[in-house]
């Protein structure tokens, strides 16, 4: 089996925590290709590097001293190197780096040399091959990702060796310039990398035990998700759940490679797996709950709108008009409701009324705003009757009233709009009947 690790930021924010990651790899020979953020927050108030570098090079870009803020960045790293007893000196990297920030190299550049440096100093510490991203991950003209090219040039790097270091993050033109990339970050190197060696799993190390059923500052202690897919992952992420963001997900997806979210703080955790397709019963019906506030409803009435072809389309296309996406389109036999986020409609709210008065010609228009969508996801809710029938019963014994209801063909995700005033409790009350009750 060949496995690639990622490790996020807090994994590798000092040497102590450098030296559990060390030990986890050391721990599975099969953890043969590793990918490292930039160093992290070492406790609450404490900055990241990559923030210290950005605040580093604005100072240089505008012509102002940065020397001592250089030092500050340079002595983060000693730190790091003394704590690992490394013989090993990044003299020539800040050399290099200050020259750089004179010459104005850009944002990206700075930004990049985060992982870079930490990249060297892991690829020391476990006795591993360094290959600088720039090297191995490209761009095209346009600044946008190049998987064809990235791939056949990550293939004949790392199959040629049988360990390696390569920095999260970053990447370069083919003139050699540094590019950031703008999403993602060091997880969608991770996923490259995975898929370029075609690795039997993808470790993506962090400082959870995996994605958690609810928000954690809404359910105290919520339950870990043990298995996900892909397509639940997506409608999660998609409601505002602060999981992998698709761009690292699409490189391992295509080839089949699961992913494992684990905890470098609690290694013996099994954390998440996100997985294609699966077999395993759920351990809940539900997967996870998910939701957002700030949304409004249109509420267009008119008789015997579902006999007239093409409303649909004209009162969409006054949304389009104004340059405003849609969320969610329930409907009846004389009404539709498009929901909307309310920052981007509120400032062209009459616009949009006097559009679909255009063009669909309605009988009346209605407002309201303040709303929360809620997602309830899961492939459990498929073969399991009255999913929506408890969720209804939930919300009512708290008093919440629901405002719409929308449920895909696939049944893998239910919908639910209420008030903002009403999110945090509705989330409670969906939680303790599918999860806490069932403990």
């Amino acid at each position: 089996m060949k496995k690639v690790v990622k490790f996020g930021g807090s994994s590798l924010a000092s040497a102590e925590q450098f030296k559990k990651v060390g030990e986890i790899i050391r721990a599975d020979k099969e953890r043969k290709f590793a990918v490292p953020s930039a160093p992290g927050k070492r406790f609450d108030g404490d900055t990241k590097v990559t923030d210290m570098l950005y605040a580093c090079y604005d100072l240089a870009e505008s012509g102002k001293d940065f020397k001592e803020q250089l030092k500050a960045i340079r002595e983060r790293y000693q730190e790091i190197i003394d704590g690992l007893a490394l013989k090993i000196s990044l003299d020539d990297e800040f050399k290099t780096i200050e020259k750089q920030f004179k010459d104005k190299a850009g944002k990206d550049y700075a930004a990049s040399r985060g992982e870079y440096l930490n990249g060297i100093i892991m690829a020391a510490y476990l006795g591993f091959e360094f290959v600088d991203a720039a090297g191995v991950v490209r761009f095209d003209e346009n600044g946008d990702f190049d998987a064809g090219t990235t791939n056949e040039l990550m293939q004949a790097r790392l199959n040629a060796l049988d360990a390696a270091v390569i920095p999260g993050f970053y990447g370069a033109y083919a003139d050699g310039s540094v590019k950031t990339f703008s999403r993602g970050g060091s997880d969608i190197t991770g996923s490259i990398v995975a898929r370029a060696i075609k690795a039997d799993v993808y470790e993506n190390w962090t400082d959870v035990s995996g994605f958690l059923v609810a928000d954690p500052r809404i359910i105290d202690n919520p339950e870990t998700i043990e298995t996900i897919t892909y397509r639940e992952l997506r409608e999660l992420a998609y409601m505002g759940a602060g999981v992998l963001h698709e761009d690292a997900i699409f490189p391992v997806r295509s080839e089949g490679i699961p992913i494992n979210i684990r905890n470098t703080n609690a290694p013996q955790d099994e954390g998440t797996w996100i997985v294609e397709s699966t077999c395993q019963k759920p351990k809940y019906v539900i997967t996870g709950i998910a939701g957002k506030k700030g949304f409004c409803s249109v509420n267009i009435e008119k008789d015997s709108m579902n006999s007239e072809i093409g409303f649909g389309r004209k009162v969409l296309q006054a949304f389009e008009e104004n340059g405003i996406s849609f969320e969610h389109v329930p409907s009846g036999i004389d009404t539709m409701t498009v929901f909307a986020h309310q920052d981007d409609f509120m400032h062209k709210e009459q616009k949009v009324v006097s559009g679909i008065h255009r063009l669909a010609d309605p009988d009346s228009i209605d407002i309201e705003a303040d709303l929360a969508l809620i997602a309830v996801v899961g492939r459990g809710m498929k073969s399991t009757r009255g999913t929506a029938g408890r969720i209804f019963s939930a919300l009512a014994h708290v008093n919440v009233n629901v405002k719409m209801i929308d449920q895909g063909s696939s049944e893998l995700n239910i919908i639910i709009g209420v008030a903002n005033a009403d999110f945090e409790v509705a989330i409670k009350a969906i939680y303790d009947i599918f999860v806490l009750y069932q403990l």
